[in-house]
């Protein structure tokens, strides 16, 4: 390496010149020059830039094997499964081991008395164990299945770990056989897949005594009423039942409807009101479609009087034309019921249909299309009517209207809309369906 030094030097010169005789002497600087020098550092003192290592050597994983037994040769192995030296979920790392060394379930059974189907047991129910260890279960809970655990834990090895921890708990709350911790965990997984058979939504799917209560619930309803396994049946399910929910489902069907109950549902077999979940690409693919503007419930009435009256298209691109001018529209199928409303049409958005519908909401937004040509209220048509609400707007029957003496609403309920979504199936609901 070179090491370059620069040194300026500066020189004076004095010219000399004659004006009208006189001799006059000035000096004269020149720009200054620089030397420059080199000289050679040695190699020695050079700071190399430093390495970046690129390979990572490989690191197994850490051994699921006690480190008390990762010391034992084939012989020791066998020696500790055949005498169960230790816990359960000690021992049971020793069998995969053999099997990584030739071994078979019929030679290590001949060796140990270990049967295959108790081989796999201990070797699920220790990672089972593994997995609520590592997902940070209380020591107790772990500490439950240190004698005789692998059974239980097996049962719930198809559970993700949040159901495991669950279930895991219940099994020790309620001392658990193998038969009940088998029946808790098939109960667990096969809820999801139930939905829309009667009563499911009267439990808790996050609950695994809920989830119990309703396979003994779905079972009862496979038996003529009344007949004593039926009435066993939810008997355990109503003593398996946490939420109030599905206790009152249960007793509904154990002890029958009450008067209050049943009136309820004959007065929702009369509504006239249909509701419809819109399909992903429904609009896209429909023949007509409907543009109506969009009012949102909480800005009150005055803003609903002010949505445009009349609008239609025409012209060949079937181009939209309002009487005045509006921000927010919405574009629907063409349904019978939203076509049929010529004037007046308007459609309400609610942020949460448990605030507004009279049956069971489902946590989600929801879009009613309101007719206010017909204000109106009439007390034994089965339809709902958009009225004043604290806070914005709401819907009401109108025998309900009636009875308070209101007999002008803001317009009628025509068509209930749910945003599409992908888990639901039942994209349409029948009118007499609003449970």
């Amino acid at each position: 390496m070179l090491s370059l030094t620069a040194t300026t030097l500066k020189s004076s010169l004095f010219t000399q010149s004659k004006t009208h005789g006189f001799s006059n002497t000035r000096p004269v600087y020149p720009k200054p020059f620089t030397t420059i020098t080199a000289a050679l550092i040695p190699a020695s003192n050079r700071q190399a830039p430093p390495k970046l290592q690129l390979y990572q050597p490989f690191r197994p994983p850490p051994s699921p094997i006690p480190p008390k037994f990762r010391s034992l040769d084939t012989a020791g192995k066998i020696e500790v499964l055949a005498d169960r030296l230790g816990l359960w979920f000690e021992y049971a790392p020793l069998i995969s081991s053999l099997y990584t060394e030739g071994f078979t379930p019929p030679s290590i059974e001949e060796l140990t008395g270990l049967s295959g189907v108790e081989q796999n047991r201990l070797i699920v129910g220790a990672q089972v164990r593994d997995s609520l260890v590592q997902s940070g279960a209380k020591p107790e809970l772990i500490a439950a299945f240190d004698t005789g655990g692998a059974e239980l834990l097996y049962e719930i090895r198809l559970l993700n770990t949040t159901q495991r921890i669950a279930a895991a708990e219940y099994i020790v709350d309620h001392d658990f056989d193998t038969k009940g911790a088998q029946d808790l965990a098939r109960a667990i997984k096969d809820y999801p897949h139930r939905r829309g058979d009667v009563g499911w939504e009267d439990f808790d799917y996050n609950l695994p005594g809920d989830c119990l209560s309703f396979m003994l619930y779905r079972k009862s309803r496979e038996y003529r009423s009344p007949s004593e396994i039926r009435t066993t049946l939810l008997e355990q399910a109503l003593e398996t039942a946490v939420t109030e929910k599905a206790k009152k489902a249960v007793t509904r069907e154990l002890h029958g409807e009450s008067e209050e109950e049943r009136a309820k549902e004959e007065e929702i077999k009369i509504i006239r009101v249909p509701v419809v979940r819109l399909r992903f690409g429904e609009v896209a693919g429909a023949s007509s479609v409907v543009v109506l503007p969009v009012c949102k419930a909480e800005e009150g009435e005055e803003k609903l009087l002010e949505a445009p009256m009349e609008f239609e298209s025409g012209g060949e691109f079937g181009v939209v034309e309002a009487e005045k001018d509006w921000s927010r529209w919405v574009v629907l199928p063409g349904w019978e019921p939203v076509v049929a409303v010529r004037k007046g049409g308007v459609a309400v958005s609610f942020r949460d249909d448990r605030e507004v519908l009279p049956w069971n909401g489902k946590e989600e937004a929801i879009m009613v299309v309101i007719d206010r040509e017909k204000k109106t209220v009439e007390a034994d048509n089965g339809y709902y009517y958009l009225v004043v609400a604290e806070g914005g707007m709401k819907l009401d029957r109108g025998s309900v209207l009636k009875e308070k003496g209101v007999n002008e609403s803001l317009g009628m309920v025509v068509l209930v809309v749910r945003p599409p979504r992908d888990d639901d199936d039942d994209w349409q609901i029948n009118d007499e369906d609003w449970d």
